[in-house]
C-alpha cells in the first residue's frame, strides 16, 4: 500500500478516483475532527461502505457496520490509497519494466523520448513515484 503521503500528493498533482469494490481509503477531515480517525484504513464495500454517485458529486455511505458514528463523506473528504495493480494499470502505455534491485525495485516509464526510473523500497511506491511524474506532467 502506498503511504498517505504519496496518496495526497498523487490526489493534489490531479489523480481522479472512481471508487470501486475493493478499493482503500483514509479520511482528511477539517481540522476540527478528531485526526485518529484519519489513520484508519477502510475498503469499499458493497456491504459497508457503498460509493453513490450523485449529480453534485461521489459520496462514500457508511452502512452503520463501523464502529463510530459517520454517515457518509463526500470523495473529497478521502484519500484513495491505490493498490500496486492500479497504479500500473494507470501507467498505462508509459510503463517500460519493473526491476529488482538489491533493496529496491525501479519503475521505467516512457515521456516521448525521455526514459524516466523511479526507486523505492516498495514496489508500490515505486509505481506511485512513476504516476506522479506522469500525473504531474499531464496537468
Amino acid at each position: 500500500m502506498i503511504s498517505r503521503e504519496l496518496a495526497i500528493a498523487l490526489r493534489d498533482a490531479g489523480l481522479v478516483w472512481r471508487p470501486e469494490s475493493g478499493d482503500r481509503f483514509q479520511l482528511d477531515l477539517p481540522g476540527d475532527v478528531e485526526h485518529e480517525v484519519e489513520a484508519d484504513v477502510f475498503t469499499v464495500s458493497d456491504m459497508t461502505i457503498e460509493a453513490h454517485r450523485y449529480p453534485t458529486g461521489t459520496i462514500l455511505g457508511f452502512n452503520g457496520t463501523t464502529e463510530w458514528a459517520l454517515d457518509s463523506v463526500s470523495l473529497g473528504d478521502a484519500v484513495w490509497l491505490p493498490r500496486e495493480d492500479q497504479l500500473r494499470e494507470l501507467l498505462r502505455s508509459t510503463f517500460r519494466s519493473l526491476t529488482r534491485l538489491e533493496d529496491s525495485f525501479e519503475v521505467e516509464i516512457e515521456l516521448g523520448d525521455e526514459h524516466k526510473r523511479f526507486e523505492h523500497p516498495d514496489v508500490a511506491e515505486a509505481y506511485g513515484l512513476a504516476l506522479l511524474e506522469l500525473v504531474s506532467r499531464s496537468r
